[in-house]
């Protein structure tokens, strides 16, 4: 088997997959808003990007891979990789460091992107390159460029991306520093979790440029008005995703939960609260707030960066309820 190459009855396998994670897909409506999507991923193949990936095990992970002398186990790995599954592609001591985001999340952030023909498109987090495949094949090579701290990743994403067709900028360096080189941008996504704006991205956009990044736990989406500034609101969509490496974060301890209600501590848009404001708001201060304003949805609140300060909110960003941000 070549290095990009499969037998006969696993491409069969893997097309017949692939169809029926666009069905799936289909039926989440992911799409609607922008069936052009549906076509990039139709015709971009995941599995060539995912040569191996990590699945949970008991005490830690299993390796599936594409050249395993079991021919089961190759099975295994081309149904993993059009599950509509996030996928552990690397892992250090015990630490997931990069992966293959959720196919159904991909096609909607890519939608809520809001791209048009060209646009100059900077992804943050190379990953495996299967996003900045799907993002060249709707907007052309030339039209993106994708950025990761760690050259490894890049060089394999690079590959895959080659193995698939397509030849985007791929560049090693700092994502929190944008890539001035090949700016301006038209769009900037990032596919791994941010605990503030970066400041490089705005004054690499231009006017009237978003900004779609995962955080906290969900997907802010930024417009931006001048290298000075740029606000939005959080979309309804739970995300999680790997952390933004190369950005120093503050330690936080996990806050104590004990003296709050138990539907409060397990609600997942209490635990979205908690984490947008954490360190600034205490447990119990955030559950008042929460009850208080009828345990909001994250599409009311929002995140603005300007007059030399980011901050979060909740309805609006000059209104009661803010927090500012690293």
């Amino acid at each position: 088997m070549s290095a990009h190459a499969l037998d006969h009855d696993l491409e069969a396998l893997a097309a017949s997959a692939r169809a029926a994670l666009l069905r799936e897909i289909d039926a989440s409506g992911a799409w609607d808003a922008d069936p052009r999507w549906r076509e990039a991923f139709e015709t971009v193949p995941r599995h060539l990007f995912v040569p191996y990936y990590y699945a949970g095990a008991v005490g830690g992970y299993e390796r599936l891979w594409r050249d395993s002398p079991d021919p089961r186990a190759r099975e295994r790995w081309v149904r993993g990789a059009y599950a509509d599954a996030p996928l552990a592609t690397r892992v250090r001591d015990g630490e997931l460091v990069s992966s293959s985001s959720q196919p159904s999340l991909m096609a909607k952030m890519l939608v809520e992107l809001d791209v048009r023909d060209g646009d100059a498109v900077l992804e943050i987090g190379a990953g495996t390159g299967y996003n900045a495949a799907l993002l060249a094949h709707r907007l052309g090579d030339e039209q993106v460029t994708t950025v990761d701290l760690d050259a490894e990743i890049t060089e394999s994403a690079r590959q895959h991306l080659a193995a698939a067709g397509h030849h985007p900028a791929v560049v090693t360096g700092d994502g929190a520093r944008g890539v001035p080189a090949r700016a301006p941008f038209d769009r900037i996504i990032a596919t791994c979790t941010l605990t503030s704006i970066p400041r490089p991205w705005l004054a690499q956009c231009v006017p009237g440029a978003r900004i779609l990044a995962p955080f906290a736990t969900g997907l802010i989406a930024l417009r931006v008005r001048d290298a000075g500034y740029a606000t939005g609101h959080f979309l309804h969509t739970p995300a999680y995703f790997v952390p933004l490496r190369g950005v120093v974060r503050p330690e936080q301890e996990p806050p104590n939960l004990g003296g709050l209600p138990r539907r409060a501590r397990g609600h997942e848009l209490f635990r979205f609260l908690l984490t947008l404001t954490a360190g600034r708001l205490d447990p119990q201060e955030a559950y008042t707030l929460w009850e208080r304003e009828g345990q909001p949805g994250r599409e009311r609140y929002g995140v603005t960066v300007g007059d030399g300060r980011s901050w979060a909110w909740l309805d609006d960003p000059e209104g009661p309820y803010t927090w500012p941000l690293p």
